[in-house]
């Protein structure tokens, strides 16, 4: 994966077409990148972000951000109930204990 400027982009690697595309992953807007060489790589993710920030700023468009820190999250009643009980229970919020619910499964995650 690579970064810039908060965007993440995703790289896949093409045998038959011996070329490196990637994709931005964390906007809903489509921004792509090519490259030959790593090189050619990083300098297309840097121009293709570039060029998408330009023209939302030409265009008068609010760039789509990468994370605005919010989701929403559709659980079943009986698991929002059990999830409201345990918190309180540890005297922290309901957004406290899903962050360190999920803080803990991508720590997991990262050990495997």
């Amino acid at each position: 994966m690579m970064e810039y400027k908060g965007y993440i982009g995703d790289v896949k690697y093409d045998p038959d077409a011996r070329i490196f595309h990637g994709d931005v992953i964390n906007t809903r807007d489509v921004i792509t990148f090519q490259g030959k060489s790593v090189d050619e790589l990083e300098t297309s993710f840097q121009q293709s972000l570039d060029d998408y920030l330009q023209w939302c700023r030409e265009d008068g468009v609010e760039p789509d951000k990468p994370y605005s820190g919010k989701f929403n999250l559709r659980i079943p009643p009986e698991l929002h109930k059990e999830l409201a009980v345990s918190a309180r229970q540890l005297r922290v919020s309901i957004n406290r204990f899903v962050e360190k619910a999920i803080r803990d499964e991508i720590a997991e995650l990262s050990r495997n």
